[in-house]
């Protein structure tokens, strides 16, 4: 039998998990229709303009997970961050657990790109932050190769979540080839990340008020570099066998770290 104070902590952390939430809508609210215009105003360079706002985004994905602890929904690290500090044209993958995975991610890549789902330009509380940070939207089609590929060549990270939606819990991972082929035919390397948690939360089939039993415990791990050459020769290997090849290297790495 679960103590009475076992009882309230459940209670207290979906409540506040409800609160904090609110509180991530309503930030981005402020942040498309206040901030971000600002910005449009003031400040005519594009580029100058887009990096600021995707400092805006991190500094404020920094105080919304203080929040979050401080109040005992959850406790995170993240482990290796300088190597993600240093990491420039590249993309990072990580396998997406939760749905805080990219919120926890970008708190520490103040300057990072994102490849995210084309769903999301219809979400209000996201749609101003997609585009003022001027993500890369995977329904771009033709264009998302040749702009990934110029983002990549000025020195950017792109962030991306191979799996193409939150792991459904029980089920064999499976990963969309668009990170290995983006590697592959922009040659660049890859930097593998890893999340882990104590508890399900926020997962595919979790809703916000599904708290955990205890309190959930993330563990973001930075692991290798995986360099391109080790995968691709463009004089003797074609591009759609080296991502096959590509995409099976990030799966097992995936799979095996990404266990709770």
């Amino acid at each position: 039998m679960r103590s009475p104070f076992a009882t309230l902590n459940r209670l207290w952390r979906a409540l506040m998990t409800g609160a904090c939430f609110t509180l991530f809508g309503i930030g981005g609210l402020l942040l498309s229709l206040i901030w971000f215009n600002i910005l449009l105003l003031v400040v005519r360079d594009t580029q100058r303009r887009r990096r600021l706002a995707r400092r805006s985004i991190a500094a404020s994905f920094r105080f919304f997970l203080w929040v979050v602890k401080s109040v005992g929904v959850l406790d995170y690290e993240i482990r290796g961050v300088e190597a993600l500090r240093q990491d420039s044209g590249c993309l990072v993958v990580a396998n997406h657990p939760s749905l805080i995975d990219y919120v926890m991610l970008a708190s520490v890549m103040p300057e990072t790109d994102c490849l995210v789902k084309s769903a999301l330009l219809s979400n209000p509380f996201v749609s101003g932050v997609i585009r003022s940070a001027d993500y890369l939207v995977n329904s771009q089609g033709d264009t998302l190769l040749p702009a990934s590929r110029q983002r990549l060549a000025r020195g950017d990270t792109i962030l991306i979540f191979p799996e193409g939606t939150r792991t459904r819990p029980g089920e064999e991972m499976k990963l969309q080839r668009g990170a290995a082929n983006i590697a592959i035919r922009c040659g660049c390397d890859v930097r593998v990340v890893t999340i882990r948690c104590t508890e399900r939360m926020l997962d595919k089939h979790s809703k916000w008020y599904d708290a955990p039993p205890t309190k959930p415990h993330f563990v973001v791990d930075v692991r290798e570099r995986i360099a391109i050459s080790d995968f691709y020769d463009a004089a003797q290997q074609e591009p759609t066998v080296a991502a096959r090849q590509l995409n099976r290297q990030l799966l097992r790495q995936l799979q095996y770290f990404g266990r709770s």
